[in-house]
């Protein structure tokens, strides 16, 4: 959610700031602003609603100069998506501004607080309330009192008025401001009294810290700064970073110094672009086979078919004696965990609960040490994972993440990560995340196997085997589909209501096509288990409603073979009704394509493999009704990549 991006250098801020920002915009906003200072104006404001252009034509419009400053897109929480609304936020006094990515629970104690002692307001935003609480701070340390006429004429985006300097840092200031917050917050803050100085903190939504050749950049994601800068410190929750021109220093919100902790980030800027594809969405289906393979790199071997899992602090020991797996996530990850609940209950014999991480820890869940917590998260930073990753250490349980950001908060409160290598996803709705976290949960549930003593040498072997498969048969998929699935979108793109059946494993992903489609299109759409179509969901069923069922069999697994079976009936039962059938079967199947309106075939995979190559289709269909109808594909209204806030 939201966008931050900071600058401090030998450069001019503004374009600089303004590319981060456009990288990202994936995030989801609904305006804009920015923020410099050091120029001959003091400290200059330019905010707009809407996208980013808006904001670009205000700048054009009346330009503004600095050394350092800041920007930010918001996406809006408290009030509507105005100019007012619009971050940077000021102080009373105008010489300070605050970006802020999160929620402020207390803000409005706080603002009856302030408005007590004279402070005006001119926004709905709780962020505001962080300028003046900043503010506040410095006035009780001893800066003069404000006059009648300082909060004149600050709601305009020009030139501001400027006050006697502070008697204490800012960094000081923002110090004590963030104790008397209470919620969510990734802060960045300067001030015109203090030249060339950025101040940063951080308590729940992510923020990165860029150190770049004589230059130095604070960020709410990887990409805003990566084409300037691999060398990255993530701001821990607790953490207040300043960046002046001769580096980054680091201290806790008590003012006690912490060192900085740089990683190396080794995704190609390359990979963030769209290289061609009209969408990044498509760019990232297309990128599947690539984020698979690279997710089981180092981690198989198929000669002796043994799965690797590096840096776990939870043992082997730990694993043959877990009582369980709890599985937490949320929107697609939890589907995944979903499908992964069948390949470990299978494969390690071992039961599993899939939970949606933002109920977790309000349904006061029985505490079990011999549990094992498994959190799966594309940015490793959402809010609700991160509270149940929490409440699973309370009761005592070790924890597991399955990320695809190297650092981010939920791998470092886990004893162990598997890192999906599908390097970064911009598209809102997520694709190649998905399918690196079923390939990720399949190689940790071989991994629990092999541990636990629940599966051969020789099955393990075969099923290495047959995941070293997998990327090529994404390929076919892609490659003979897509046309297919263009065509059926002309077909269905007006269509007002889906309704996405499955069984067993397979039923997750009807669950994901069904979001997949809601997400980008905008038509309601369900996912529901094929053998509860008696129990309410015939109702439906008319010559308007396009049914998709998952109708795939692995020929050599006798379960899989029966689920098959009940799911023909199940077409059947729909047909009969005259409902419009998209069916998603196994290559060769004639049986199928006599009974049901369009059939996608897919290759052959083992039962516990299907869902990878199952989700393909289900997304392209997504994406191309999404495109027909005038969508925007790759920022669905309404809905952010990294969901930072509960």
């Amino acid at each position: 959610m939201c966008g931050i991006v900071g600058y401090i250098g030998p450069n001019s801020p503004v374009p600089i700031i303004l590319e981060g920002l456009r990288r990202l915009e994936y995030r989801g906003y609904d305006s804009a602003g920015i923020a410099v200072a050091g120029g001959p104006d003091g400290l200059s404001l330019r905010r707009a609603p809407g996208k980013l252009r808006n904001l670009e034509a205000v700048i054009a419009a009346n330009p503004l100069q600095g050394t350092f400053g800041i920007g930010h897109t918001r996406w809006a929480t408290h009030g509507r998506p105005t100019e007012e609304n619009a971050h940077p936020h000021r102080d009373g006094t105008g010489t300070l501004v605050v970006v802020h990515n999160g929620i402020v629970e207390n803000y409005l104690a706080l603002k009856q607080e302030l408005i007590a002692k004279g402070h005006t307001f001119f926004s709905q935003t709780d962020t505001e309330i962080i300028a003046h609480i900043i503010q506040d701070e410095l006035e009780l340390a001893g800066s003069p009192e404000p006059d009648s006429k300082r909060t004149a004429d600050i709601n305009t985006s020009e030139a501001v008025i400027h006050s006697q300097p502070p008697t204490i840092p800012l960094e000081e200031a923002v110090r004590r401001a963030v104790k008397r917050l209470t919620g969510a917050f990734a802060l960045g803050v300067l001030s015109a009294h203090e030249p060339n100085k950025l101040v940063a903190a951080r308590m729940g939504p992510p923020a990165v810290l860029g150190i770049g050749d004589g230059e130095y950049f604070l960020a709410s994601d990887v990409p805003g700064i990566l084409h300037h800068t691999r060398n990255i410190h993530f701001l821990a929750d607790g953490e207040v970073a300043i960046l002046t021109p001769q580096g980054i220093t680091l201290t806790d919100f008590a003012g006690a110094s912490i060192p900085l902790k740089i990683q190396r980030i080794a995704w190609d800027p390359i990979m963030a672009e769209k290289a061609g594809y009209k969408h990044f969405m498509l760019k990232e289906i297309n990128e599947q086979p690539r984020a698979i393979r690279d997710t089981t790199l180092g981690r198989i071997s198929l000669d002796t078919g043994k799965v690797f899992l590096q840096e776990m602090q939870i043992t082997a020991e730990d694993f043959r004696n877990a009582s369980q797996i709890t599985i937490a996530a949320c929107g697609t990850s939890w589907h995944a965990g979903l499908a992964g609940k069948f390949m470990i209950e299978r494969l390690a014999r071992l039961p599993v609960e899939v939970d949606y991480a933002s109920e977790y820890r309000y349904r006061d869940p029985i505490a079990d040490p011999r549990a094992i917590g498994l959190l799966i998260t594309q940015s490793g930073e959402t809010a609700d994972t991160i509270a149940a990753q929490r409440e699973l250490i309370a009761k005592g349980s070790k924890t597991l993440a399955i990320c695809n950001v190297v650092g981010a908060a939920v791998t470092r409160e886990a004893q162990g990560t598997i890192t999906t290598n599908a390097g970064p996803e911009i598209g809102v709705a997520s694709t190649k995340a998905f399918t690196a976290q079923l390939t990720a949960l399949f190689v940790f549930a071989l991994h629990l196997a092999q541990v636990r003593g629940t599966i051969s040498s020789d099955e393990s072997k075969q099923l290495v085997e047959e995941l070293s498969r997998i990327p090529g048969k994404v390929e076919e998929i892609l490659r003979s589909v897509d046309d297919q699935c263009c065509q059926l979108a002309k077909s269905f793109s007006t269509a007002r209501d889906f309704l996405f059946l499955g069984r067993g494993i397979h039923y997750p992903i009807a669950l994901e096509g069904a979001l997949k489609l809601k997400e980008i299109s905008y038509i309601h759409a369900e996912g529901y288990p094929a053998g509860e179509m008696k129990h309410g969901p015939n109702a439906l069923i008319d010559e308007t409603l396009p049914v998709v069922c998952i109708a795939t069999k692995d020929p050599n697994d006798p379960s899989s073979v029966l689920k098959y079976e009940k799911t023909l009936s199940n077409i059947q039962e729909v047909t009969a009704r005259s409902g419009r059938v998209i069916a998603i079967a196994i290559e060769g199947d004639d049986t199928i394509s006599q009974l049901v309106e369009h059939t996608i075939h897919i290759p052959q995979a083992p039962e516990l493999l299907l869902p990878v190559l199952e989700v393909v289709p289900l997304q392209l269909l997504a994406y191309h009704i999404a495109v027909r109808r005038g969508c925007d594909v790759d920022q669905p209204r309404n809905l952010a990549k990294s969901v930072t806030v509960e």
